[in-house]
């Protein structure tokens, strides 16, 4: 996520001073590792003849000798399509503008009896026709949004929504434009470890709630969406999900989020923090707020450092990949990214143009249109990254099919 003010950084500065520690999964394991330049050490899962095991590395056995694999997908957005002519006709901007420094002329915003879960089951729904999975065959359903329409989450009212008629869990998972990769690395965990068979992952998010649309340094950027993917055990010869490289930092938070309102806040508390009044008044979110320059720094200093740790992790090399998948916050960080890992712009994938910046949703919407067009076929190879508020960031390898 970044917005238009970022692209006109000169340069990119210097790597911060110290990279945090990492965890990821391979193949071969459980990763972790000091910083990205350092070579990732994971547990063999293989047993030697006559060889002691100890009970942790019996555990790790166990826990890869199962694989997962993404066996369909599916993508819903809003009737809406507001267009940056649209948008010049409230904020000081143009087409030109707009798509110069972002990419974007168009985004979908919802409007009417629309809503997040209306979005998050239609897209859950075709990944479940795609991949031929019944509602009840599902084990578990992920969330991963940042907009629910209920505080409490969506979850459970999707699994509903989709007629499942047994008690599977589904919770939602919080991580704004990161959300997709961490439900992504949550089901292999729970297929690996937990014996799970089918799990739902669903990335939805409605950011035109929490868009101030007087600014036009942030409402350019965002659009409304669904997408998901249903992921589903397998051999592990034909494991789908090779790696994952995941991070986050708190001290960017500053940079980019929507936090309950400062006055409201002040209004609650005194001077020496205790409440004023009870009960207290209750609260609501600030629009996003966004440092775009630092945002964009952000992104284009972590995100290729957290692929090629990904890589490295699935002992594959850039030119192993079939497509870079990134997430679709802004065309010149996707052109940055591509540049600095040596893919060829035929090689990366972006529908950005049409969407501009979904969060959750941004990455099982590009996925989806590139796989049911015909672009990405079943055995292709796919670096995927997503990155935004937290600040969290995150990068998978996988396999299509």
């Amino acid at each position: 996520m970044a917005n238009a003010s970022g692209f006109l950084t000169p340069s990119v500065p210097s790597l911060r001073r110290k990279i945090q520690p990492s965890i990821g999964f391979s193949r071969f394991g459980f990763c972790f590792s000091e910083g990205i330049s350092r070579r990732v050490v994971c547990s063999s899962g293989v047993e030697g003849v006559g060889t002691h095991v100890s009970p942790s590395q019996s555990r790790v056995s166990k826990l890869v000798s199962k694989g997962c694999k993404l066996v369909g997908c599916g993508s819903a957005v809003p009737s809406l399509s507001v267009s940056n002519d649209d948008l010049a006709k409230i904020v000081d901007t143009s087409d030109e503008w707009i798509s110069v420094r972002t990419g974007i002329r168009n985004r979908r915003v919802i409007s009417g009896k629309e809503n997040l879960r209306n979005l998050a089951v239609e897209a859950a729904r075709k990944a479940l026709k795609m991949a031929d999975v019944e509602p009840d065959d599902l084990d578990m359903i992920l969330m991963c949004t940042s907009t629910p329409e209920d505080i409490f989450g969506d979850a459970p009212k999707v699994q509903r929504e989709l007629g499942c008629t047994k008690s599977q869990l589904a919770h939602d998972i919080t991580a704004a434009c990161s959300g997709f990769v961490l439900g992504l690395f949550s089901a292999s965990c729970y297929i690996r470890g937990g014996g799970l068979r089918n799990v739902l992952v669903i990335g939805a998010d409605v950011i035109s709630r929490f868009v101030d649309w007087t600014d036009r340094g942030t409402c350019i950027l965002f659009g409304d969406a669904a997408g998901a993917v249903v992921v589903q055990a397998c051999d592990a010869d034909e494991d789908g999900l090779l790696s994952f490289d995941l991070h986050s930092d708190g001290e960017g938070a500053r940079h980019l989020g929507a936090p309950i309102k400062d006055d409201e806040i002040n209004d609650l508390l005194g001077s020496n923090g205790l409440a004023l009044e009870f009960p207290p008044k209750r609260s609501s979110y600030a629009c996003i707020q966004m440092n775009g320059k630092e945002v964009f720094r952000f992104a284009v200093r972590c995100v290729p450092q957290s692929i090629e740790s990904a890589l490295e992790k699935a002992d594959l090399k850039a030119s192993d990949v079939d497509w870079l998948l990134l997430h679709q916050a802004n065309q010149r960080i996707i052109d940055a990214v591509a540049t600095r890992l040596e893919f060829p712009p035929e090689k990366v994938i972006s529908n950005l143009a049409n969407y501009g910046n979904t969060s959750a949703a941004s990455i099982p919407l590009a996925l989806d249109e590139a796989v049911r067009s015909g672009k990405v076929k079943p055995g292709h190879t796919i670096a995927t990254s997503g990155f935004g508020a937290g600040l969290t960031w995150g990068s998978a390898v996988i396999r299509w099919g």
